[in-house]
């Protein structure tokens, strides 16, 4: 059995406590939250916290705050020599206050509020700062997923670095994808089809080699009509660097 506290009442402390509280192996001994509220109406409210000194035994501390606030709670937690970890993608396991040992728990997924995650397909991120808690994290997030994998702060800010990119960034385009049809009364479901493909064949080759569309062909007259069509400042501006970046990036194939 692994006992667990988690901290934070964000997305990502939500779905963890969603998915580990039906797990048998798995004990919520506590949640702490500043504002002392539940996840779900069947959770013992004499289990949720809003003072750090009331926190109880536990094998593992998740940390599911935000990145800005890891230090200063680590720094307030009551206890040593427990393992303390925190859930961020981008913030070193070394802002964790010394006095507990460290470790990272990094869920690589984007979390809605009311959005069910299938945590077999979630990748996990691991760190810890000796082999025994590597192999407790590691347990840990085999409970929830197929794919969990030992990643070093430095590779972890890699990868939060490039998810950025392909789900941010990629989240906003299609914002804009939307606003344009909408715009010109035209339905954005007809996009999904593409869209669906689009992420399918990046799972089949590298993506440099599903690259399509007018900027890849150097085709200068569609690029000027679609620029036409653009009301909008900003997003004409984004069509021209993107349409730049493609160029640079395939320039000796044009």
């Amino acid at each position: 059995m692994i006992r667990l506290v988690i901290l934070g009442n964000g997305n990502v402390a939500k779905h963890l406590y969603t998915a580990f509280s039906t797990k048998e192996h798995i004990q919520i001994v506590q949640c702490y939250n500043r504002k002392g509220l539940s996840f779900d109406k069947e959770q013992n409210k004499g289990l949720v916290t809003t003072n750090l000194d009331d926190l109880k035994d536990a094998d593992v501390y998740i940390m599911a705050i935000s990145d800005d606030a890891i230090s200063e709670v680590s720094k307030k937690l009551p206890f040593s020599d427990r393992l303390v970890v925190h859930t961020s993608g981008s913030t070193p396991m070394l802002e964790i206050d010394d006095k507990n040992n460290r470790g990272v728990f990094y869920p690589l997924q984007t979390f809605s509020k009311d959005k069910d995650v299938d945590f077999k397909e979630v990748p996990f991120c691991i760190e810890a700062e000796n082999n025994n808690h590597l192999s407790l994290l590691k347990n840990l997030a085999s409970i929830l997923s197929e794919k969990v994998y030992e990643v070093s702060s430095k590779q972890r800010n890699i990868l939060h670095v490039s998810a950025v990119f392909v789900n941010n960034f990629t989240n906003h385009l299609f914002t804009i994808g939307n606003e344009i049809c909408e715009e010109h009364k035209v339905p954005f479901e007809i996009l999904h089809p593409l869209i669906q493909e689009t992420v399918k064949k990046i799972t089949e080759m590298p993506p440099n080699q599903a690259q399509t569309g007018p900027a890849l062909r150097n085709d200068q007259q569609t690029i000027e009509r679609h620029l036409n069509l653009i009301t909008d400042n900003s997003q004409k501006e984004i069509y021209k660097i993107l349409t730049e970046a493609i160029q640079l990036q395939y320039g000796k194939k044009l």
